[in-house]
């Protein structure tokens, strides 16, 4: 480093040393800029001075948020009155500027709304835009086949007009418009003829807005009401049209509503995390029991932000982008947050736990979606994630790119061989596969064999400078893990060791890992079991293979090569004629005359005959 550069990096330093010492001790929100003086990170504070000085007073475990505090060249802030203005203001300026190192929000979609037109005849219909014309709007949706369904349960219940005539007093009386075909069957009561008063429609529209609402319960009470009304009066045809009109209502709240309806306006939220990349939050609106939002989001992570952390700003979001006021929110943690007049409730049981475990599930799903989803534009990803799986579940410093696993056989010691099988990236590397002739054991004695393997093995990476595997999984219990450890323990080299354990008929049962070896679990349908499954399939047909290779080699060279004057040549000869040693035998000595000539076929029938 130049003599130039150290001065500007102590003024640097000087400069972020006074302002961090100069910063309030009040919520807030702080940014970092680089050395073009673009914002490169926001966030917020309940306290300024304390969050901005950990950044630069202690070690970081995290290498990103140690880049990000090298590249910080500027500190600016902006105080606010609570800690939830400053949510929102962090909210806001994480979208407007997307700097580089905060989460990113990855959902750049529209979603369209239900609106009820602020208009003298309201119309009820579905838009993208958000008009502040005094018109209500409900949503927006997520589930547009859910959203088109309730459409169309409005439209069957109420007669609310479709046209986009401008039905003004004025237009009404001075006959500008005509009734349309919706009229004629009776889906419109023909207020542009003035044939339905507005008092009438309004009704109509209020009832609209409380099913939109999602208080279908006192919709469908009146309903009822008016059913047996008209049944009492006689007017049968009538009550009919109401029956229908309640059963249509009653279908679509049996569908929505999934629990009490004393649970009211409140907001649900759970999380989801894929590794160190992404989080997945679902978010679930509860209005009279009946859930009438639900969305699942991605944030794509950037430094090491925790779980809560990622939630907060995930319920700042949804409900800032919902406009929720529910009063209640639903979380699986506690979490560090103070919102004015917002109580923050963590259930165990009841009705809520159901609505949290509703989510998770929901949450759960997308998360598998969008895995399965990037798996199969690039293949390569699905590997790796099962490659960071295994590092997460047995705790691994490095990703375990190259896998080494080993397996013995033999029957009741004889032709004792042993395979070594390379899995790199999580595929199959025949090339580096391996085949082991048992040297320095007598009899069947399987842990003596894997201690001589395994020396062998990796003396030889070490003597020829090769890389060693970032993890060894063996095929077969605690005994074999103990066995692996004390060889690599002669050769001083430490790599991890797991190993698979089988069930009594013999299937992959269980994952072991450490010293004294744990199981760690693994669902039996899962794509880690399967990989587990898969890598113990292939060590174990690639031992048993060359197994039989040499045991049919050895049962060949005893049978032919012992016949002075057979050669190499002859004996392929006759084992591709006759395709096995018996038949040789059993052959006549004119017909092995034919095949290899009368004095070949004299030594084979002398040889094999001598008893006769």
């Amino acid at each position: 480093m130049s003599k130039e550069n150290r001065n500007k990096k102590d003024d640097y330093k000087l400069h972020l040393s006074t302002i961090v010492g100069s910063l309030p001790e009040t919520p807030g929100i702080y940014q970092y800029f680089d050395d073009n003086d673009k914002i490169i990170y926001v966030g917020k504070a309940k306290n300024l001075k304390k969050r901005v000085s950990s950044y630069f007073n202690k070690d970081h475990k995290s290498n990103k948020t140690t880049v990000l505090v090298r590249r910080i060249r500027n500190i600016k802030y902006i105080i606010v009155n609570s800690e939830q203005d400053a949510l929102l203001l962090e909210n806001n300026l994480i979208k407007e500027h997307q700097p580089r190192y905060n989460v990113l929000l990855k959902d750049d979609k529209t979603y369209p709304s239900i609106c009820v037109q602020n208009e003298y005849f309201p119309r009820v219909f579905r838009t993208r835009k958000i008009i502040k014309n005094g018109s209500t709007y409900f949503g927006p949706y997520t589930h547009l086949p859910a959203m088109h369904n309730l459409l169309s349960i409005i439209k069957k219940i109420y007669p609310i007009r479709t046209c986009k005539h401008l039905l003004s007093p004025d237009n009404i009386s001075a006959g500008k418009f005509k009734v349309c075909l919706e009229y004629h069957i009776k889906n419109c009561l023909g207020p542009c003829e003035g044939l339905q008063s507005q008092e009438d429609y309004l009704k109509d529209i209020e009832e609209v807005k409380q099913i939109l609402k999602g208080n279908t319960r006192e919709i469908a009470d009146k309903l009822k009401e008016q059913m047996h009304h008209y049944a009492e009066q006689m007017d049968y045809e009538k009550a009919q049209e109401y029956k229908q009109k309640l059963t249509l209502l009653e279908s679509y709240r049996n569908k929505s509503e999934v629990v009490s309806t004393l649970i009211h306006n409140i907001d649900v939220f759970t999380i989801e995390e894929d590794g160190e990349r992404s989080a997945y939050i679902n978010y679930l609106h509860i209005e009279n029991g009946a859930i009438n939002q639900a969305y699942t989001f991605e944030y794509r992570k950037r430094l090491s932000e925790s779980k809560e952390d990622l939630l907060i700003m995930g319920i700042v979001e949804m409900r800032n982008r919902f406009g929720s006021q529910a009063k209640e929110i639903v979380t699986p943690m506690e979490l560090d947050i103070e919102l004015k007049e917002i109580k923050f409730t963590v259930p165990q049981r009841g009705e809520k736990k159901k609505l949290l475990d509703l989510s998770q599930l929901n949450a759960k799903q997308y998360k598998a979606d969008r895995l399965k989803q990037a798996e199969k534009l690039n293949p390569a990803q699905r590997s790796m994630r099962l490659l960071r799986e295994i590092q997460e579940k047995l705790q691994l410093k490095k990703l375990p790119m190259h896998i080494e696993s080993f397996d013995n056989s033999n029957i009741q010691g004889s032709d004792a061989v042993a395979a070594c099988i390379v899995f790199k990236q999580g595929k199959p590397s025949k090339d580096d596969y391996r085949k082991y002739n048992i040297k320095t054991v007598e009899g069947p004695d399987d842990y003596a064999s894997m201690h001589e393997v395994v020396l062998r093995r990796y003396k030889r990476l070490i003597e020829t400078e090769q890389s060693l595997p970032d993890l060894i999984i063996t095929d077969g219990g605690k005994g074999q893990i103990e066995v692996v450890r004390k060889a690599l323990e002669e050769l001083n080299i430490n790599i991890p060791i797991a190993g698979l354990a089988k069930d009594k008929k013999h299937r992959t049962s269980e994952l072991l890992f450490g010293f004294p070896a744990m199981t760690i679990g693994m669902e039996p349908s899962s794509a880690l079991f399967k990989f587990m499954e898969r890598l113990q399939d292939e060590v174990h047909r690639f031992a048993i293979k060359f197994h039989r290779d040499k045991r049919s080699k050895r049962q060949v060279q005893s049978e032919l090569d012992t016949i002075k004057g057979i050669g190499p040549k002859t004996k392929e000869q006759l084992l591709k004629e006759y395709k096995s040693i018996k038949r040789v035998k059993e052959a006549t000595i004119e017909e092995l005359t034919q095949s290899v000539g009368k004095t070949k076929a004299t030594l084979l029938w002398e040889s094999f005959h001598k008893k006769d």
